[in-house]
């Protein structure tokens, strides 16, 4: 599925908010934190790009209307999104997040990887993060990418209760 990756901007807020109110595996945070993290942290939107295959058709150019979104608004709408702080060299992601109707279409990885090409760009020494033990899916996207497993944190997370996995991903100077 074709996405566009850009930076965030203070516009895009809301629909980053929204689309963390959809993820129950998120981090909840709140509109004024999403703001101060757009505009000092490194914040990356995935927007859904419509495929127009124009096609022959008794003698007519035919461009068939874009599928699954239907009209402007929601392919402008971000269907996913990346957050991460920058703090003395290495990047920590914050969040990742998408649509539940985009699920399955590599629009996570696709953010992931474009994290990571930006913070090698930006000669960071390494990415971190930490997910939930029972996060397969995630932890599966983060080792795909190069992160490995160095630690756990006993009784992180709460509701329920877990042990977070800590990841890093560093990078050759």
């Amino acid at each position: 599925m074709p996405v566009s990756i850009r930076a965030a901007t203070l516009n895009d807020v809301p629909a980053i908010l929204a689309l963390e109110r959809q993820a129950p595996g998120a981090a909840h945070w709140t509109l004024e934190q999403y703001h101060k993290l757009v505009s000092g942290g490194v914040v990356l939107v995935a927007e859904y790009v419509a495929e127009y295959v124009a096609e022959h058709v008794a003698g007519h150019l035919v461009e068939p209307a874009p599928a699954p979104c239907k009209s402007r608004e929601e392919r402008d709408t971000p269907c996913g999104f990346i957050c991460a702080r920058a703090v003395a060299g290495e990047w920590e992601i914050e969040n990742v997040a998408v649509a539940a109707e985009f699920f399955r279409r590599g629009i996570a990885n696709e953010l992931v990887r474009e994290l990571i090409q930006r913070a090698r760009s930006e000669a960071a020494a390494a990415i971190l993060l930490e997910v939930r033990e029972s996060n397969l899916p995630a932890r599966g996207l983060y080792e795909k990418h190069g992160l490995r497993e160095v630690g756990r944190r006993r009784t992180y997370y709460t509701d329920p209760v877990e042990d977070a996995i800590l990841y890093a991903l560093r990078f050759d100077r």
